[in-house]
């Protein structure tokens, strides 16, 4: 999971260094809280309506279970539906996932994570009991285009039950009253929860920008292991493209406080900082706008993250891999976890890891 944490909070933490504009930081503070909180609720909102629109979609044969042919336009509209759950969620999970991390668990968990707290494994898997959410509602809406690969992964996991669509038509009742509904629950929880809090710690918060850049890296690298987050439905790839635009989309909320900075003894002003960032930012765009699709591309069969041939790593996969890799490495000066650490000192915030 990300750790873009916002916690809720007796008082901000005002103090710190002079700015060079006319605004203190308690102004810097204030302006940010109040963007994060309208732009974070309108992708809460997007996620609740999404919910409720991928169980209105929901096929409702009678004597019977969902059939590919018969219910394809209905199969269609409710994946068009989760692929819009999945981008609001991507976009606002690292705020979430810290300060709510049970509604997280619920409603964003993979399969072997929400697994290996059921050693009997979850005999329903369309009741809203046992393994919920998302990535259990992927696993049914893609059980009959699932890669070969992924299914044979997660059979060799402890507690294991083959994806399917609903068989008869009381089980495709349930799948829309208990596992659909339990998501439209979570979601309505994290959009109420949110938005009654008042106050939320920016060091936290910054914290969590430079987390969900890291994110990107772990995204792609479990791609070569079969245990991609969106592996059903084969979306992973724009599982990291929505975490990108969610860090930008943050950040722009910080970029005035940065930018008011002069340079202080070694360290660059926070304009040269900001414009590194963005610089990054661009060019981490750019190499994702080279992968065609939602998916990220097949690893070579000989792949290995240790110790990477020239070969492999001038295949399609390869060069995602280590463009992302050199993007966010926090030890590489440039990087845009390095610039990220810099500008959060330069305004008086602590990064943790």
């Amino acid at each position: 999971m990300t750790r873009l944490a916002f916690v809720i909070v007796a008082g901000l933490g005002l103090a710190g260094l002079a700015c060079s504009s006319d605004k203190t930081d308690a102004d810097y503070r204030a302006e940010v809280v109040s963007g994060m909180r309208s732009s974070l609720i309108a992708d809460l909102a997007n996620l609740v309506s999404a919910s409720q629109a991928l169980q209105a979609a929901a096929p409702t044969p009678t004597g019977r279970g969902w059939d590919a042919t018969a219910d394809a336009a209905s199969i269609a509209a409710m994946r068009a539906a989760w692929t819009d759950c999945r981008t609001a969620y991507e976009h606002i999970e690292g705020a979430t996932a810290p300060i709510f991390p049970d509604i997280d668990a619920s409603i964003d968990a993979r399969y072997e994570d929400a697994l290996a707290a059921l050693p009997a494994g979850d005999a329903d898997p369309f009741d809203g009991a046992g393994i919920t959410g998302m990535h259990a509602v992927e696993r049914i809406l893609y059980a009959d285009v699932a890669p070969a690969r992924v299914v044979q992964y997660e059979s060799m996991l402890p507690g294991y039950q083959a994806a399917a669509f609903p068989a008869t038509d009381s089980q495709a009742a349930e799948l829309e009253t208990g596992l659909v509904q339990k998501q439209i629950d979570d979601a309505r929880r994290l959009h109420d929860q949110w938005q009654a809090a008042t106050h939320y710690d920016l060091d936290a918060a910054f914290s969590g920008l430079v987390s969900l850049m890291d994110e990107q890296r772990e995204k792609v690298d479990k791609a070569s292991t079969d245990q991609e987050e969106s592996r059903y439905s084969q979306s992973t790839m724009a599982d990291v493209r929505h975490n990108l635009e969610g860090t930008q989309r943050v950040y722009a909320l910080f970029q005035p406080w940065i930018k008011s900075r002069p340079a202080a003894g070694d360290m660059p002003s926070g304009a040269d900082l900001d414009a590194a960032i963005e610089q990054g930012f661009a060019q981490l765009q750019a190499l994702y706008a080279t992968v065609d699709g939602d998916a990220i591309p097949p690893p070579p069969a000989t792949w290995s993250a240790v110790h990477p041939t020239a070969d492999d790593l001038q295949t399609p996969f390869g060069q995602l891999y280590s463009g992302v890799v050199a993007a966010v490495d926090a030890n590489t000066p440039g990087s845009i976890v390095w610039e990220m650490n810099a500008a959060a000192g330069l305004i008086g915030l602590t990064v943790t890891p």
